[in-house]
């Protein structure tokens, strides 16, 4: 008996995203257990982004070639969980640098290949029981913070060895989860036609308007990621206050994706709900640079739910409509390439940014979701699909 696809894909997406949560926030204190100097650390950490950065397309494009999606998701969810647990006997910087690039080289496509094959099943004609790639996202969502906070119950600032297991766990249980997925069969095409499916895709102007417009709002959170908690301590405000904001934006994230994103995106459409992610960037940037009052940044934090999750669900609505399931993984790879080397960039670049201006490094993040605004606009389609 086939489970159905709700199940199967938030089985595998609970999987997956508990696997982040239960290790990424912790790799920095890991490799300093293993006599690791912070340059060491800060060269490991950047060079294994870049490697995702590279990795992610690549593998996404091969799979796409294949037609093998679920085959190659398993593989790379295997060989991630295979490099964490090699970390438990790595030692010396070379023999980390390397299971750490293997690791993250793998993980890279993951997402990208999952997202194709959700927002391929959840397309309109899909013949079967009802589908929302929110309920799945959400979920996921939820996952990482309980992976985190597993994790921070059972690691010890000098044994962390149960944040790889937890990792590694996770991932085969994903790996498991694979083969219950509703997704495309295999086959065979040839070399000339996944070229053409390829320029057919980058040629298509609201795919690169919708990537382009994404990766502003999306990168525009750098300074915020990257500053936030720092500025917020540095105005006096407690540590179980930061905690709350924070959970603020990760419940407003959860509850988007599950249940009010489905209902936005049905009654603004796919250009609205672009539009209300770019303003409300514009209106919590703004804000976050000019004040460190808790009243209003308890305001603005859930407005994460709309920069975030409600621009992902509109563009996993778009790209389920407008991109061609034989190339479904290498647009979701194109569009995670886009957003995560803006992120980079200005994630580096905040540093100087926050040093100079302090409060005033969120208003530039603020100016690229008004950038973002007028793609969104004009380039979103104006309609639920």
């Amino acid at each position: 008996m086939r489970i159905p696809a709700p199940i199967a894909y938030i089985a595998l997406y609970v999987a997956l995203y508990a696997a982040f949560g239960a290790a990424s926030p912790f790799w920095p204190i890991f490799f300093e257990t293993r006599a690791l100097g912070a340059q060491q650390i800060g060269l490991i950490l950047s060079v294994a982004m870049l490697t995702r950065l590279v990795s992610g397309p690549l593998v996404a494009i091969l799979a796409d070639r294949l037609g093998t999606l679920r085959l190659v998701l398993a593989g790379c969810a295997a060989v991630a969980a295979a490099a964490a647990v090699a970390l438990l006997w790595a030692h010396g910087f070379w023999v980390l640098l390397l299971v750490a690039l293997v690791q993250a080289a793998a993980l890279a496509p993951i997402t990208s290949i999952a997202d194709a094959l959700s927002v391929n099943t959840a397309r309109p004609l899909f013949a079967g029981s009802p589908f929302e790639y929110g309920w799945i996202r959400g979920a996921a969502s939820a996952a990482f913070v309980l992976g985190t906070l597993a994790a921070g119950q059972l690691v010890t600032p000098t044994d962390l060895s149960a944040l790889i297991w937890l990792n590694a766990s996770f991932l085969i249980a994903a790996t498991g989860a694979t083969p219950l997925l509703v997704g495309q069969a295999r086959s065979h095409r040839s070399p000339s036609f996944a070229v053409s499916e390829f320029k057919a895709l980058i040629g298509m102007s609201q795919f690169r308007v919708m990537i382009f417009a994404s990766t502003l709002v999306y990168g525009s959170h750098a300074v915020h990621d990257a500053f936030a908690v720092i500025r917020w301590s540095e105005a006096g405000i407690s540590t179980s206050a930061i905690s709350f904001l924070w959970s603020e934006a990760v419940v407003a994230e959860v509850l988007v994706f599950m249940l009010a994103g489905p209902a936005l995106l049905e009654r603004f459409g796919v250009r609205g709900a672009a539009i209300l992610a770019a303003a409300a960037g514009i209106i919590r940037w703004s804000v976050a640079g000019m004040t460190t009052s808790m009243l209003l940044l308890s305001l603005i934090q859930p407005l994460h739910g709309l920069t975030f999750a409600l621009l992902h669900l509109a563009c996993m609505r778009m790209m389920g409509t407008l991109v061609a399931a034989s190339v479904a993984a290498t647009a979701q790879a194109l569009y995670a390439f886009g957003s995560g080397l803006l992120t980079a960039v200005l994630t580096f670049l905040s540093g100087a940014l926050y040093a100079s201006y302090a409060g005033g490094a969120f208003f530039p993040m603020a100016a690229l979701c008004l950038v973002a605004l007028p793609f969104a606009w004009f380039g979103f389609p104006n309609g639920r699909e």
